[in-house]
This record gives structure tokens, C-alpha cells and sequence, in this order.
């Protein structure tokens, strides 16, 4: 399965061939592999070497993604690879994103199978995460595929740092995602090797088509500045006020030792959000109050994140206590 000839790329007139996926544009002679590791080059054609390795999988509650509006208290099929495009030094998932882990292989035939099977215990689908799932770009559209003609809901959890068009063509078969917008320019530069413009024209390119959520990690001193998350929720708004934000907290990770968030942090930057989103949440705190959903017109209780998620506030899409209209995919 690891020979299946890539999607998205062409070949130079040197004899190289230019990965397209991705804003890196990796340029790769013979035997050489691009910075996520999960294409190669070879006999002037690129191939995708992850094709069918799984490195990860395991039947989660969604909100784990996180994804708080899409199916509140669902389970869905969670799977990933290995490697990853971008290079974040806080990477919470870097035994996966950024080493060599062990995988097996699971063909798309298979894992769309396992799904169905699963749909006895309450899944609802697969989402592809752990990893960056578009570094596995050629899995994933066939994946997405079968799995959308069986009725299963298709969830990407990514960086987005990607190119607009393989997005495109993957855009019909997803129900859902959880973007990663990790901070401003200078922050995706110094700490993860990459730029925020490609990120945002993927919000922007999703937003209305899937149901979106977006995360963002916040590390003391690096992208938790009042401007810059002022920008950020500018940016989101814009896109649509309605769209739920998750500010999580930072603890050391791979290769930063930073401290971890300080709560009022993270509770300023909540306060400030709610200014112009409805629904905010606070993430790696363990504090229900900013796990549940809460009426953005009236301030009623929706939906009960504890040991169990329970939506009884909603009924019809709306607020049961005052009948606004609420944003939720039941």
C-alpha cells in the first residue's frame, strides 16, 4: 500500500518532482522525502509513502477532537499516520507528528468496514487526527470516499497549513473540522515553521461548507498577548460569530519547557472572546464551567459536559428556555 503514486504534484525539468500538497513546495530528487515525511520520490513520480499505515487508532467521545457542536456525546472512529508538515516545538502529539512510530497496515476498504461495524456502539463515523491527516492526503480521499457513500460522518482534525485546491476536492466528503490556529505570523515562524496566511485562507475556504471549530493552544509569552488574540477572535468573527472557539492550556511538551498557562490567562482570554463569539471554551483546565454550552441570548444551560455530555437545553435547534436558535449538528 506504501507504493500508491501521489495526488498533487509534478515533475521539474531537472528531473525532480515539486510536491504541490502543501505551501512548502518541497523540490525532490530520487529517494528523497518531503518534510512530512509522507511522500517520496522515485523515478520521477511521487509516491505516497504512508499510504494504509496507521499508527493510531481507537473509538473516542468527539469532544476529545475537539469538536463540542457536531454531534454532542457521539463516538467516532479515530485514526492517524505518522508525520507532519509543520514543525511546532510545543507539538503535543510529536512521538506521532515529528519520530518514527511503529504502524500497521489498514487498507481504506478495511478501515470503512471497522467503522460500520462499530456503528453498533454508538460511532458515527471516522475522524482522521493524532497526526496531521492532510499529510496522508491519498488515504484520506479514498477513505473519505467509501466512508461517505456508507452514510459515515467524515471529521479532519489538522494544522491546515495546505493548499487550497487537494482541499477542495476533499471539501465534499467532510461533515467536520477542528482547525488549528496556533498564533500570529512571527509565533508560526519562530515556533513551527511555517506561516498563519495559508491557515487562514484554509478557515476561510472551510467556513460555511463544513461545520467548523477552531483550537488554539496558548503559551505563556508566545501568542497570548491581548493584540494578538484580539486578532485572532477579529478573524473568527468575521468569518462568523457563531463559530466555536477552544483556547487550550499549554503545559511542556517536546522541545519547549515553558511553563504552563496560567489559568487567569486563560480566563482573560475567554472573557475577551465572549465580546464577540457566542460560544467559547477552555480547554486541559478541568473546569466544567468552561466545558459547557450556555444559551449565547439568555445564558441557559445547553449542554453539560461532566462524565457525561447531556444536551437537554436544546430541543428543535433552539434554546429550550427562550427559543433563540442555536448552532448544533444533532
Amino acid at each position: 500500500m506504501g507504493t500508491k503514486e501521489a495526488a498533487y504534484y509534478r515533475v521539474l525539468p531537472d528531473g525532480k518532482v515539486l510536491c504541490t500538497l502543501c505551501p512548502h513546495a518541497c523540490r525532490l530528487g530520487e529517494g528523497e522525502r518531503g518534510r512530512c515525511r509522507g511522500r517520496v520520490a522515485h523515478g520521477a513520480k511521487l509516491f505516497a509513502a504512508n499510504f494504509g499505515q496507521v499508527s493510531a487508532l481507537a473509538l473516542d467521545p468527539i469532544e476529545k477532537k475537539p469538536l463540542y457542536h457536531f454531534h454532542p456525546g457521539a463516538l467516532i472512529l479515530s485514526v492517524g499516520t505518522v508525520g507532519c508538515n509543520l514543525h511546532c516545538q510545543f507539538c503535543q502529539n510529536w512521538q506521532l507528528a515529528q519520530e518514527e512510530a511503529e504502524t500497521e497496515e489498514i487498507s481504506p476498504a478495511d478501515l470503512v468496514a471497522l467503522a460500520v461495524q462499530l456503528q453498533a456502539q454508538g460511532n458515527i463515523g471516522i475522524a482522521y487526527t493524532y497526526s496531521e491527516p492532510l499529510v496522508w492526503y491519498d488515504y484520506l480521499l479514498e477513505t473519505t470516499r467509501r466512508a461517505h457513500r456508507q452514510g459515515l460522518k467524515n471529521v479532519l482534525v489538522t494544522n491546515g497549513y495546505f493548499n487550497p485546491e487537494p482541499l477542495r476536492e476533499l471539501l465534499p466528503y467532510l461533515d467536520a473540522v477542528n482547525l488549528d490556529i496556533k498564533g500570529p505570523d512571527l509565533f508560526y515562524q519562530k515556533r513551527c515553521a511555517g506561516h498563519l496566511g495559508p491557515v487562514q485562507k484554509t478557515a476561510q475556504l472551510l467556513a460555511g461548507r463544513v461545520h467548523l471549530e477552531v483550537t488554539s493552544l496558548l503559551i505563556p509569552g508566545e501568542n497570548d498577548h491581548r493584540d494578538q488574540l484580539k486578532a485572532l477572535i477579529r478573524f473568527l468573527a468575521d468569518l462568523n460569530p457563531k463559530l466555536p472557539l477552544h483556547f487550550s492550556r499549554y503545559f511542556p511538551h517536546y522541545r519547549l519547557e515553558i511553563p504552563p498557562t496560567p489559568l487567569a490567562t486563560l480566563e482573560e482570554a475567554y472573557d475577551l472572546a465572549r465580546e464577540e463569539l457566542s460560544y467559547v471554551y477552555l480547554g486541559n483546565i478541568g473546569n466544567t464551567k468552561y466545558s459547557s454550552t450556555y444559551c449565547p441570548q439568555c445564558g441557559a444551560l445547553l449542554v453539560e459536559r461532566r462524565a457525561k455530555v447531556v444536551a437537554s437545553g436544546i430541543k428543535d435547534g433552539q434554546c429550550v428556555a427562550c427559543g433563540e436558535e442555536v448552532d448544533f449538528s444533532l
